[in-house]
């Protein structure tokens, strides 16, 4: 789904056919990432989980020799993009499902949108924090929705979020961003929202292990329209948000 809103935003911004320089920033097992570098991008993975890197070098070493003299991986913070990179070297830049386990986002978006060239695309997945009641509510789990309320602390359940989809269990100490307040700090850094999408509409209840269900192109069809639809997006368990930089 995330992939589908994200070639959406990049068909609507570049020429048809442009070969985009990507950053992926925390890029897990490199799902997004190599999705992109064998559409035809020049794509930079940066991670810096030990097994995370395994898994996505592994998956790189099987694809063709064209797919991988487009892409290299580098272990490295997200929060250290300025020592790897110079500012503008990309044209979009993938932070998905870091932010949870940042306690201070702000310094790592700024670092982010200055990696971006002007009119360059930053696409952040997060954690909502204006519906985290939402999955313990509708498990029955009252206890854990009550204490869901005002708060942007995550419980610990189980989230396939995580850079490449890959689950972990969301911990003590995992945390969720707010979209009136993410809106505000994209457009301080100078990348400001463009468009925004929900994500988990309807399936965050589902266990990360569950078999695709023999419907699955109409459950993505439903979601999909929920993740773009007021007032459906703004309950999804997750926010696919993207900023331009000006």
């Amino acid at each position: 789904m995330v992939g589908r809103q994200l070639d959406e935003q990049i068909a609507g911004r570049f020429p048809v056919g442009q070969r985009l320089r990507v950053l992926d920033v925390g890029m897990g097992r490199g799902t997004q990432a190599l999705r992109l570098a064998r559409a035809g991008h020049r794509v930079t993975g940066l991670e810096q989980n030990p097994r995370m890197l395994a898994v996505a070098r592994e998956a790189l070493s099987g694809e063709p020799e064209g797919i991988r003299e487009r892409m290299r991986i580098i272990e490295g913070d997200g929060r250290d993009t300025g020592v790897h990179f110079l500012p503008g070297s990309f044209d979009v830049v993938l932070c998905h499902g870091v932010l949870m386990y940042v306690d201070e986002p702000d310094p790592l978006l700024a670092g982010l949108a200055r990696m971006l060239a002007p009119g360059g695309l930053l696409s952040l997945l997060v954690r909502n924090g204006d519906a985290l009641a939402m999955r313990p509510g509708l498990s029955g789990n009252w206890d854990t929705a009550l204490a869901s309320f005002g708060t942007t602390a995550c419980s610990p359940t189980p989230d396939s979020a995580r850079a490449g989809g890959s689950p972990s269990p969301l911990g003590p100490g995992v945390r969720a961003d707010r979209l009136a307040t993410l809106t505000a700090t994209l457009a301080g850094i100078g990348a400001p929202l463009h468009a925004w999408y929900g994500v988990r509409v309807f399936t965050d209840t589902a266990p990360d292990d569950a078999p695709l269900p023999a419907d699955v192109e109409r459950l993505l069809a439903a979601e999909e329209r929920a993740g773009r639809t007021d007032p459906y997006r703004g309950v999804a368990a997750l926010l696919h948000l993207c900023g331009v930089r000006g």
